[in-house]
């Protein structure tokens, strides 16, 4: 039996499919490879690199949804399926929508694929493959390790992706994963963790968690496991770390370079509009926590959320020229994004301030970056045009060069400064590739 996965690009460029050079392992894949009971062939087609053969045999193809690659994966699904071979998607947008996704294909799995995978795979090797599965939400990848020779030859980052646990306790409006997870937070247990680090080869290592400390105690036991292992270390975190000494020394000691942290807004009103709990109350505008990050040498990605009720172009302008002067290490510039299956798209729909027919991942119309909402305090053209206007200021050479010459972060030793040099320009390339793109290849 030959199971194929998929893991679709975004969309068209002027000149052809998008190609990212920053990809990275899709781990949750590699996940379901390993799950995969022995005696199974498995090929990976990663469409952000590679050309599919749709003519190459295969007994079911396993495609993996976002909203943002939706419409790609639709197009994809439907080329399979024209050839009458089996198709299978899941992921958060699957499980958000899954009536729209069994539009394009023969099977939809919703929730966590873990629990279910091996009957899928027993039902397609028999031919009587179900119309839905779901597997709920629970512990990840329960004693199984990601296939990680699916990935040979494919380019990604020279980093490892990996994962601790899943899901979030805080209720940001905007956020389809604290949807997905219904603001729970499922860890794996730290020695499975341990043995996938230990039987890998590289030093770098990405946690692909929504949140790794949403459990300060859990991440503790797991930072202490990770100190004799001699790894250098990243992933995704709420602000709140900062409150905890001991969180914050075993971080440092268990490898950790830095963290993305969702700073969102410096507007407290925006703040407490999309629940931004760890955030709030903090009337220094971060400075505090900012300055513990500092001293503990982090580097750190802050992530922005642009046009939330209370911003104007002005406002996040400002607030773009405010994180250069921080000297954050990356950022990103995220539209506010109406996800469906969110409170904030709940909330916009009811006020009638959805665009794109309320569907902006399947509108022919639609273009990556843009905001598929009317804002209250400009245009939708106006944050889209201040958003990319963001991107562009916060990659310009002299914002990379003010934010590289800081001692305690960027500058705090070889490997961060490296890193710094390296990843900048990268992240500048592609931030120019995405601007505009058109989702869908067709």
């Amino acid at each position: 039996m030959q199971i194929t996965f998929v893991k679709p690009t975004l969309g068209r460029l002027a000149d052809g499919p998008f190609r990212d050079e920053a990809r990275m392992e899709p781990l949750n894949l590699g996940v379901l490879a390993g799950l995969t009971p022995d005696g199974v062939d498995l090929r990976l087609w990663d469409d952000r690199i590679d050309h599919i053969d749709y003519d190459e045999r295969t007994d079911l193809v396993a495609i993996t949804v976002e909203a943002f690659t939706a419409r790609r994966a639709y197009e994809i699904a439907d080329e399979y399926r024209a050839r009458r071979v089996p198709v299978i998607m899941g992921g958060i947008h699957a499980t958000a929508l899954p009536d729209e996704v069994a539009e394009h294909a023969d099977s939809v799995l919703t929730g966590d694929a873990e629990t279910r995978w091996a009957r899928v795979v027993a039902d397609a090797h028999e031919r009587h493959l179900a119309p839905r599965y779901h597997g709920g939400t629970g512990t990840p990848q329960p004693t199984t390790h990601a296939r990680r020779d699916l990935y040979e030859g494919k380019g990604y980052l020279p980093l490892s992706l990996l994962q601790f646990g899943r899901g979030c306790r805080f209720r940001c409006e905007y956020c389809a994963v604290g949807s997905y997870f219904d603001h729970q937070h499922h860890a794996r247990p730290v020695d499975d963790v341990v043995a996938e680090i230990k039987s890998g080869t590289r030093r770098n290592l990405f946690f692909v968690d929504d949140n790794l400390i949403a459990d300060h105690e859990a991440a503790k036991v797991l930072f202490r496991a990770l100190i004799p292992l001699r790894k250098r270390w990243v992933s995704q975190a709420s602000i709140d770390q900062v409150e905890d000494p001991e969180l914050m020394r075993l971080m440092v000691e268990s490898g950790c370079l830095g963290n993305v942290i969702g700073f969102e807004s410096l507007d407290e009103a925006n703040l407490e509009q999309m629940g931004k709990q760890p955030n709030l109350a903090r009337n220094d505008r971060y400075a505090a926590a900012i300055a513990t990050l500092s001293e503990h040498h982090l580097q750190t990605w802050a992530a922005f959320v642009l046009g939330y009720d209370h911003d104007t172009p002005d406002s996040l302008l400002e607030q773009c020229e405010w994180a250069i002067e921080q000297h954050f290490a990356f950022a990103a510039w995220n539209v506010l994004m109406p996800y469906p299956g969110t409170p904030l798209y709940d909330r916009l729909a009811a006020q009638d301030r959805l665009l794109y027919d309320g569907r902006w991942w399947l509108h022919p119309d639609y273009r990556f970056n843009s905001a598929a909402f009317k804002p209250l305090r400009m245009t939708a053209d106006e944050l889209t045009e201040t958003a990319w206007a963001c991107r562009r200021r916060w990659s310009s050479v002299s914002s990379i060069v003010t934010r590289a010459l800081d001692r305690s972060t960027n500058m705090s030793s070889l490997t961060r400064f490296g890193l710094y040099l390296l990843y900048n320009p990268l992240f500048r390339r592609e931030a120019f590739k995405r601007q505009g793109l058109r989702l869908g290849t067709r």
